[in-house]
């Protein structure tokens, strides 16, 4: 659509997108996305002073903040649009560089704010349109009509991912709610047949799983949310803490789909946010004790059919 077009728009009762960038082609680019979701741009500022205009703007259905870099007032910008997910005042999306992954999940980690890297345009502006649905979006309602396909196969992966360790880990009796996974002094965990689960028989799992990308074309066994939970599993063998950037390069696709991925997940249960107390521009991500276990549970299972276990 022509950007003469996009002005001559008549949007009447369309939602308010209110746009903070860092650049002139940040600004641009936000307002361009705003309009293109079908929004009204209630205005379009510098990141600078973001966070005291937001405290006085009366309102806005969507915050929309496109960045091309850092800024020194940029955490405090994220902590408001995270306040105020926080207090169902609107729904924000932010669009960083892969440099500022870590940096805006430590601060705006709310499930309201839709975080975007690398993102193109059609998935910039579906966040945008989803961002401004005027009620709160419900995991099992996001099949509608007018919301992409892809939301909704995400969805119906992520059930059937929880549900079936769910049922591993109740057909195996796995360790029960609080046990570790691993007894201190041992290099894994050890079902009652006697097979251990350890950070080297998972991280041989991960390679075999990379390994068909030497022998056919990128992106077809695309699998985000289960190369992240071995990643998860091996690295809690190892003692290892895992940050949503460093996650994201081991889900094997593009930065916002992993950053959607991990979202997901989290709300699911699978995952959990820790926050990094040496670094407040930093969290961590870590398996739940429950998808510990059961994923665990599956390993101990896949293992008794094959000696690779996936």
């Amino acid at each position: 659509m022509a950007p003469d077009a996009l002005h001559s728009i008549e949007y009447k009762d369309a939602p308010s997108v209110l746009v903070f960038g860092d650049s002139e082609a940040a600004l641009e680019r936000g307002a361009r996305s705003a309009e293109r979701a079908g929004c009204r741009v209630a205005d379009a500022v510098p990141v600078k002073g973001g966070a005291a205009r937001l405290a006085a703007q009366v309102h806005a259905d969507t915050i929309l903040v496109e960045l091309d870099g850092d800024s020194p007032e940029l955490d405090a910008l994220l902590e408001r649009i995270d306040a105020d997910a926080r207090e169902r005042r609107q729904r924000s999306v932010v669009v960083g560089p892969e440099a500022l992954i870590d940096a805006i999940a430590a601060r705006a980690g709310h499930r309201d704010v839709f975080h975007l890297c690398r993102p193109s345009e059609v998935e910039r502006v579906a966040a945008v349109a989803l961002a401004t649905v005027r009620r709160p979006p419900v995991l099992h309602d996001i099949g509608r009509e007018d919301t992409p396909a892809i939301l909704q196969q995400l969805s119906d992966e992520v059930a059937r991912i929880a549900t079936a360790l769910a049922t591993l880990a109740e057909e195996e009796g796995g360790a029960p709610a609080g046990e570790p996974l691993a007894p201190e002094g041992t290099a894994g965990s050890s079902g009652k047949d006697g097979q251990a689960v350890d950070a080297r028989l998972v991280r041989s799992i991960i390679r075999a799983r990379r390994l068909r990308d030497r022998y056919f074309k990128g992106g077809l066994f695309a699998d985000p949310a289960w190369d992240m939970l071995l990643d998860l599993m091996a690295a809690r063998l190892e003692n290892n803490r895992v940050a949503v950037s460093s996650l994201c390069i081991a889900a094997a696709v593009p930065p916002t789909t992993a950053l959607r991925w991990i979202k997901t997940l989290t709300d699911q249960g699978l995952l959990v946010r820790c926050a990094d107390p040496q670094d407040g521009r930093r969290v961590y991500i870590e398996l739940s004790d429950d998808a510990a276990r059961a994923l665990a549970a599956y390993i101990r299972a896949a293992q008794r059919i094959s000696p690779l276990g996936l």
